[in-house]
């Protein structure tokens, strides 16, 4: 009688264990993977996106471009091939939303920097006055990791036309003189195709939390 109660107590033990492993199953079988939209300029307010590209549908992708970074050096899209990224546009005097976005930024610095998948890349809005000095004494002062994060500056009209033409996160072309400049609290998440998957409140912690894990997911893409 023992041993039949032995044989009854495995035999239960490992039908619970088949159970769970079935209903795991069907349950990751019905439940669809969780996937980031692809941007296109017609899912985008109208007011960030420059007109000659407001009504692309399909094939978006952020164009080629030449700055310069904090140490001088020429950053282009070769820099991020293969990598997914987060964009933002700044200025190093700003004393309204910039401060909190940078300290933001230093935070998914802080999650990504063994990541070799994930950079960061933050435009100047103001180059007339970002010189690469000031950029590297910016980036000292707050703790950027130059293989992590690149802070660049170039010209002004190429500057512009990436924020509403690539980006999609500009009310302003940057026409109106020299004071005229983008205030956008966008983050921009890019994936390794240069697609745009997700803009986030920038000065936001939630949504910070949003974007560390919509990381994760388009990570998963790659696998």
């Amino acid at each position: 009688m023992r041993n039949l109660f032995s044989w009854l107590k495995k035999f239960a033990i490992v039908l619970f264990i088949l159970s769970v492993i079935i209903i795991y199953s069907i349950y990751s079988l019905l439940k669809p993977e969780e996937t980031l939209p692809v941007y296109q300029p017609d899912m985008v307010n109208a007011e960030l996106v420059d007109s000659t590209v407001r009504y692309v549908r399909k094939y978006h992708t952020v164009k080629d471009f030449e700055l310069i970074n904090q140490n001088g050096d020429t950053i282009t899209q070769d820099y991020y091939k293969d990598k997914i990224y987060v964009a933002d546009f700044f200025f190093t005097t700003c004393l309204t939303i910039c401060p909190v976005m940078t300290d933001h930024m230093l935070k998914i610095q802080e999650k990504i920097k063994d990541d070799p998948e994930v950079l960061l890349l933050s435009h100047t809005v103001f180059p007339k006055t970002d010189s690469v000095p000031v950029l590297k004494a910016y980036a000292e002062e707050k703790g950027v990791m130059d293989k992590k994060w690149n802070l660049v500056t170039g010209d002004k009209k190429h500057i512009y036309e990436l924020a509403r033409k690539s980006y999609l996160a500009s009310k302003s072309n940057g026409d109106g003189g020299p004071y005229d400049m983008i205030h956008t609290e966008n983050f921009v998440l890019v994936d390794k195709e240069k697609r745009i998957r997700g803009f986030y409140d920038g000065t936001d912690a939630e949504a910070i939390e949003n974007l560390m894990h919509d990381i994760k997911v388009l990570k998963r893409e790659y696998r």
